[in-house]
């Protein structure tokens, strides 16, 4: 089977690319490109841990204090407000 034959993969972007196609319709792609027997995509080769799609965690230590600091203040302006208008 050739790649002229049936559809298959492109080794670029994986998109599919019909059979007698001269390029990849998606990225462009061509025999001088990466389309041959050598370079057909055929995976990374990764374990599937590898493709965990949940973000990393993110901690923000620093901003704690400057959080408090910031509603410490909203509230000293806003008691303030409220003392003179009554």
């Amino acid at each position: 089977m050739t790649e002229s034959d049936e559809g298959f993969d492109c080794p670029n972007c994986c998109d599919p690319v019909p059979g007698g196609a001269l390029a990849c319709p998606s990225c462009g792609a061509d025999e001088d490109t990466g389309w041959s027997e050598d370079t057909m995509y055929d995976g990374l080769g990764l374990p599937d841990e590898a493709f965990d799609d949940r973000p990393a965690p993110t901690t923000r230590q620093g901003s704690t204090w400057f959080q408090w600091v910031v509603i410490a203040m909203v509230g000293l302006i806003l008691l303030f407000l409220l003392g003179r208008l009554f």
